[in-house]
């Protein structure tokens, strides 16, 4: 794992509880722990891809000065590519991940929709063969 931040490519997710976060991230998706200071902020790691997750006690998710507060969710995702996406879906089902939606199959591949435990979104892509 590369310790030069130059290196990787960083996505900030809110979260509502870190530790559930590295978890998820570490025990289903492949994701590596790189630094936890939990339940404020945790980066995991997965090849050059960085997550930056962010609790309510982070730097990142104090309100804004309209009051806005950043909450988790949407359908801004990270897109994870796998080589198999009917066996991957059925060992997440099988440890009770939660999905938006079943397999899309389409011109470019296959794709699937997930939620992390405070319902970030995580896209499964697998690339049509050929």
């Amino acid at each position: 794992m590369t310790e030069d931040l130059a290196d990787l490519v960083s996505v900030r997710y809110i979260v509502d509880d870190v530790d559930a976060a590295i978890g998820f991230y570490t025990e289903h998706l492949g994701f590596t722990l790189r630094t936890s200071a939990a339940p404020a902020f945790a980066d995991v790691v997965r090849g050059r891809l960085r997550l930056l997750l962010s609790g309510s006690a982070s730097s990142a998710g104090r309100p804004m000065p309209d009051g806005a507060v950043p909450v988790p969710g949407g359908w801004n995702r990270i897109h994870l590519l796998v080589s198999d996406i009917a066996a991957d879906v059925e060992r997440l089902r099988a440890a009770g991940v939660p999905f938006r939606n079943d397999i899309v199959v389409g011109p470019g591949g296959q794709q699937i929709l997930l939620q992390d435990p405070s319902g970030n979104v995580v896209e499964l892509f697998q690339p049509a063969r050929g």
